[in-house]
């Protein structure tokens, strides 16, 4: 153990200029978690990762199985006797069927012998770090014997000291999703939604006159569905309205981002994003407020009472109510561009 608690010592010190800081923290006894930042050389991530691997084989040999949540490295795969890929991008919620997946691999791996240790390992900051351990120390709650209690509450310490909580509001929902499909709390849906409306609360304040020029891209399992085109929106308008037909089919993990189209170029900026699972919608609407919308959370120029609002029905055809809107200069929504399918 002291060869890794020296190592874990030397690199939280502070770095010099051809140094890599790791993050390398004991969990529990038998989970442990180690974070290197995106940025910094290869050579060097490759240079501390053997370093890294060559100490848990000197206290754990083989009995240790790497957990990665950044995108699949052949040197990580290299360097250690068993790894399995889990990666997702970060910043987002993993699938929630991956969720499941890692803590069910984490739980029967620690489970098959008392000399087995996880490594959850990360390339790029600790937001998915986070979403595993709050997922796994719900799963534990519900799925676990009461002997593991001191288990859960040293993985609580270490997530509310090290991590910080959970960065995204999409990254909680999930986390949500799971606990209450463990718990039975949430019953699943399992058919296909179409996705007919999408509306925005409120003006986002993104160009100097107090407008914005939005789009809107759909992902289904991270895969792109559907483009809107760009609409021009001013100060004045209370809503955006963006009407599709026929509706998209949905069903499983969604993605959706709202960009703003800057007037020059092809560059483009976030407004908002948000995930959710087709699963837990019962209803035919999804409204999330500021507060539940990735980016828009912490960013002052999406309005404080804005909300975002998803119409959708059981057939793509469907004729979907939704509320009387009041539109300043109603023109400018029929005119704008036209949406289109990727």
């Amino acid at each position: 153990m002291s060869n890794l608690r020296d190592l874990i010592s030397k690199n939280q010190e502070p770095a010099g200029e051809n140094q890599l800081v790791l993050d390398l923290t004991y969990v529990m006894e038998r989970i442990i978690a180690i974070s290197f930042p995106a940025e910094g050389h290869d050579d060097l991530y490759c240079y501390t990762l053997k370093e890294v691997a060559n100490m848990l084989k000197t206290k754990h040999g083989d009995n240790y199985l790497v957990i990665n949540l950044s995108e699949k490295r052949e040197d990580l795969i290299k360097t250690n006797p068993q790894v399995v890929d889990f990666g997702w991008p970060d910043h987002l919620a993993p699938p929630l069927e991956r969720m499941c997946s890692i803590c069910k691999s984490i739980d029967s791996w620690l489970n098959s012998d008392p000399q087995r240790v996880v490594v959850i390992h990360c390339k790029g900051g600790k937001g998915r770090i986070a979403v595993v351990t709050a997922a796994y120390m719900n799963y534990c709650n519900i799925c676990s014997s009461n002997d593991q209690a001191l288990d859960r509450f040293a993985m609580r310490r270490f997530y509310d000291d090290k991590l910080g909580g959970l960065p995204q509001p999409s990254q909680r929902r999930y986390v949500h999703y799971f606990t209450g499909l463990l718990s039975s709390a949430i019953t699943v849906n399992s058919e296909t939604l179409y996705l007919h409306h999408i509306l925005i609360h409120g003006v986002p304040n993104f160009d100097t006159k107090g407008g914005c020029r939005p789009f809107i891209k759909v992902y289904q399992g991270m895969q792109p569905m559907f483009t809107s085109g760009i609409y021009t929106v001013t100060d004045n308008m209370q809503k955006v309205w963006i009407s599709i037909s026929p509706g998209i089919p949905l069903r499983g993990d969604v993605l959706i981002k709202c960009y703003h189209k800057k007037p020059r170029g092809n560059h483009r900026e976030i407004i908002w994003r948000c995930q959710f699972h087709t699963c837990a919608i019962s209803e035919s609407g999804l409204v999330f407020s500021r507060q539940e919308l990735d980016e828009a959370c912490n960013d002052p120029r999406f309005p404080e009472n804005g909300k975002v609002e998803f119409v959708f029905s059981r057939d793509a055809e469907g004729l979907v109510k939704v509320s009387v809107f009041i539109f300043p200069f109603f023109q400018n929504f029929l005119s704008f561009s036209p949406v289109h399918y990727l």
